[in-house]
C-alpha cells in the first residue's frame, strides 16, 4: 500500500523559513516523480513544485521561483520543500503527490496523494 506523509508544517513569521518532508512507502521511490501542491483557505489546490525521480530535474511555480527549493533523497524515500522569505500568501495546506515515471504540473497526473500539512505565515 501506497502512502505519502507530509511532515514540517507549521506557524512561521513573514521572512522566515520552513523545511517540508514527504515520506513515502510501498512504491519504487526513485521511479516516481513528486510534486508539491497547496491549497489556500478559499482558494483552489495549486502546484507549487515538481522533482523528477531522479532529482536532475525540477519546475516551480513562478511565485516561489528563487525562494522555494525542492530536493529528494531516494535513499531515504523522502522529499524535500525548503521554504524560505515566506509570505503571507503563501499560508496553505501543502499535499505532496507522486506519479509514476513523469515530471508534471497537473493535479490530474499524480497517483498518489499525502494528507497535507497545514503552513500558516504571520505578519
Amino acid at each position: 500500500q501506497v502512502q505519502l506523509v507530509e511532515s514540517g508544517g507549521g506557524l512561521v513569521q513573514a521572512g522566515g523559513s520552513l523545511r517540508l518532508s514527504c515520506a513515502a512507502s510501498g512504491l519504487t521511490f526513485s521511479r516516481y516523480g513528486v510534486g508539491w501542491f497547496r491549497r489556500a483557505p478559499g482558494k483552489e489546490r495549486e502546484f507549487v513544485a515538481a522533482i523528477s525521480g531522479s532529482g536532475a530535474s525540477t519546475d516551480y511555480l513562478d511565485s516561489v521561483k528563487g525562494r522555494f527549493t525542492i530536493s529528494r533523497d531516494n535513499a531515504k524515500n523522502t522529499v524535500y520543500l525548503q521554504m524560505n522569505s515566506l509570505k503571507l500568501e503563501d499560508t496553505a495546506v501543502y499535499y505532496c503527490a507522486a506519479v509514476f515515471m513523469k515530471l508534471g504540473i497537473r493535479e490530474a497526473l499524480y497517483d498518489f496523494w499525502g494528507r497535507g500539512t497545514q503552513v500558516t505565515v504571520s505578519s
